[in-house]
């Protein structure tokens, strides 16, 4: 299994709120950064993410710093790190209302409607939750804004699935919420597959070096087997090179070394272990490859400043997204 795929598998998401808007020209909306809105909707501790796809028209995307944006129709466009920002149609410069996530969710409108019924764009938005400990190694490897086009691949079905996802969040049908979840999970990672594709050679990070055959077989068995005895040797002899290579390549990509790497991702899966499981101390060493809960325990405050136990004390039953 790819190393994308084995992150993807354990970041869960755990909610979703996706709803649907048509805005007329002109017209202009503000969205608040990701800590505005999970206050809005009692998200905890969980990470947030922003997402848009693009139905219909088009429009000026514009967050601080940045040079200004432009989408159509047929581009997905997502925030990894919850930036605010604004969205208004072209020749518009005059700050909108700011979207007020709460309202949504209390009034749950089919649609929401904004402008001056002019030229329409038609929207599908979602905010994403996902634990910001596991998602750590995607999301610290994605800029600010990530944009991506679908248009003229065959991909209709993903508006279908997003529309899709709409209708399920507005209703109460039983198993709702984990069919939002795995449909996040599917949205989450075409865009990411997409921008993977169309990365430079030169870039590097977390997700450039899922390009490289090496560096990419080396994450995914770290991911995939994070409890396995791992030593730089045996991740070189798996990946089918030497160990300096290996090594060099890693830190190229990376920035850390592999087994600097591995340890992190022990303690971020030991965190989730924590978080959601009444496992025992010991249970979760084993399942992160520490033959002791003591060796495991001063591994855990190296990383996290405090002991598991006094970690699980303070973050056990952390909220998700609320919907």
């Amino acid at each position: 299994m790819d190393a994308l795929s084995e992150v993807l598998r354990v970041l869960h998401f755990n909610s979703a709120i996706f709803f649907k808007a048509r805005f007329t020209a002109p017209w202009c909306l503000a969205s608040p950064q990701a800590e505005a809105v999970a206050a809005q909707v009692d998200a905890g501790s969980q990470r947030l993410l922003f997402y848009h796809y693009f139905a219909d028209g088009s429009c000026t995307v514009q967050l601080d710093g940045l040079p200004p944006l432009h989408v159509q129709a047929g581009d997905i466009i997502l925030f990894p790190h919850g930036d605010a920002h604004t969205m208004a149609s072209t020749g518009v410069a005059e700050p909108g209302p700011m979207l007020d996530v709460q309202t949504l969710l209390r009034d749950r409108p089919d649609e929401l409607r904004l402008g001056g019924g002019g030229a329409p764009t038609r929207i599908v938005c979602g905010y994403l939750s996902c634990d910001p400990i596991l998602c750590r190694p995607v999301l610290a490897a994605l800029p600010r804004v990530v944009t991506v086009s679908l248009r003229g691949d065959g991909t209709d079905w993903l508006e279908r699935s997003f529309v899709y996802a709409v209708a399920e969040a507005a209703g109460s049908e039983p198993g709702g919420e984990g069919v939002l979840a795995k449909l996040s999970e599917v949205l989450v990672v075409e865009t990411l597959r997409r921008y993977l594709c169309g990365m430079s050679a030169q870039q590097t990070g977390w997700i450039a070096g899922l390009r490289d055959r090496a560096v990419g077989r080396c994450l995914a068995l770290m991911h995939e087997k994070p409890a396995h005895p791992w030593t730089l040797d045996g991740l070189a002899r798996e990946a089918g090179t030497s160990r300096s290579v290996l090594a060099e390549k890693f830190t190229h990509f990376v920035g850390q070394s592999p087994m600097q790497y591995l340890a992190r991702w022990r303690m971020a899966v030991a965190s989730n272990l924590l978080r959601r499981s009444a496992s025992s101390l010991m249970q979760i060493a084993l399942e992160v490859g520490y033959e002791t809960d003591a060796a495991f325990s001063r591994a855990f405050k190296r990383e996290f400043g405090v002991p598991p136990a006094a970690w699980r004390r303070t973050h056990a039953g952390a909220a998700g997204l609320s919907r």
